[in-house]
């Protein structure tokens, strides 16, 4: 039987940082995998995590299934976290929350309980959009519909052509949004941008779905995500997938959650029963080490201090590699790259053809996707001459 499988194409993503580690190129530079690292080129292990792990290996005394739901400390922070300790969605209890594996887990879940409620439901994604939204959400047997989101030319966002295209989108359609650091642009909503949106989601009837993968790698926690708090507040419904891998550092344990906003808490109860019945079909049971690690930092004060001063460091290490990066291509090419230090977050489009970008890899070992996507937390004070002499050199 196996043998009747046919070979399929190579992860665009993964394939590229595969081919990096097998170019001899000894100056060769990986630019292509959205894993942050440190100026020594190394995903860190934050200090408040390595804390938190001594911690649990201290007093952990099972290996038992945690609740189909996760881990309680876990959930009740990442609620706080998104939603902010003082959020009156909170207060007025309209809110529900399943432990998933990663963000990944977060969006599958979350578009299970969206199908089983609407199964002819629309999703609207924006053009670009991370590559495996489709994939996870479109599983489930939801449709898809398109919006404009970035425009090349301007490198930002072509918010006319989003609420143009938008306009389209009627009650029970859904519309995902990413809530900071856009992947795979770097061109985020502003604070009038998301009132419009919010306008638009009361008006027109459609569900925000938010994928907040990134928060507190923008500006800080609570700026990164006032969009999204401004939609909890004002809609009576908002799906959210939240993942602890960026900011926490958590990438190989796997921790994320699905947050439903609902209209009261008779809903909240019964998205969170569906969650857990989505879950039971998909994996089972939630993985454990990272959400109580999470858990753990969020919950204490000593902990959660450290974290959002380790957090803010490397916040301030992006937006500074963005203004190095912007300033060493400006002085060696004479071109305009202002658009790096506007955006945010770990991605930009250098705005480079793919025969530049092949150029690139084959004469320099400089690697990121065709489209000209970059991960700017690839790029440190050892290298990032060589990348700007090599993008210089194919302009």
């Amino acid at each position: 039987m196996l043998d009747l499988l046919q070979p399929l194409p190579v992860d665009p993503i993964l394939g590229l940082s595969a081919a990096c580690r097998a170019d001899p190129n000894p100056a060769k530079v990986d630019l292509t995998v959205g894993v942050y690292m440190d100026a020594s080129g190394v995903c860190p292990v934050f200090e408040a995590v390595r804390r938190a792990q001594r911690e649990l290996q201290e007093h952990e005394v099972t290996k038992a299934y945690m609740a189909a739901a996760g881990d309680e400390l876990f959930n009740t922070g990442m609620q706080r976290l998104v939603l902010g300790a003082g959020s009156a969605v909170l207060a007025d209890s309209r809110v529900s929350s399943i432990q998933t594996p990663g963000g990944c887990g977060a969006l599958r879940i979350g578009a299970e309980v969206i199908h089983n409620a609407a199964p002819g439901a629309r999703v609207w994604i924006s053009d670009p959009s991370w590559p495996v939204h489709i994939p996870l959400v479109g599983s489930v047997g939801l449709r898809f519909e398109t919006y404009r989101y970035y425009n090349p030319a301007s490198h930002g966002v072509d918010f006319d052509g989003m609420v143009a295209d938008l306009a389209g989108a009627v009650a029970g359609d859904v519309v995902l949004l990413h809530a900071c650091c856009h992947n795979p642009s770097g061109a985020d909503l502003d604070a009038q941008q998301w009132e419009e949106i919010a306008r638009m989601a009361e008006r027109q009837g459609f569900l925000p779905f938010i994928d907040v993968a990134y928060q507190g790698l923008a500006v800080d926690l609570d700026t990164d995500v006032a969009g999204l708090r401004l939609l909890a507040e004002r809609l009576p419904e908002v799906v959210i997938a939240a993942s602890c891998s960026k900011n926490m550092g958590l990438y190989r344990e796997r921790t994320g959650a699905t947050l439903f906003v609902c209209r009261d808490r008779a809903g909240a109860e019964r998205a969170l029963d569906h969650g857990r019945t989505a879950a039971r079909r998909v994996y089972s049971m939630p993985p454990a080490h990272g959400a109580l690690l999470a858990g753990r930092v969020l919950a204490d004060d000593g902990l959660a201090a450290l974290w959002r001063q380790e957090l803010a460091v490397a916040c301030r290490r992006i937006n500074g590699l963005r203004s190095q990066l912007r300033a060493a291509l400006e002085s060696r090419t004479g071109a305009d790259f202002g658009f790096i230090e506007r955006e945010k977050g770990m991605f930009s489009f250098l705005g480079l053809s793919r025969e530049q970008v092949l150029r690139l890899r084959q004469a320099y070992g400089v690697y990121m996707l065709d489209s000209s996507r970059i991960s700017v937390a690839g790029i440190n004070d050892n290298n990032i001459d060589y990348v700007v002499d090599a993008v210089a050199s194919v302009l």
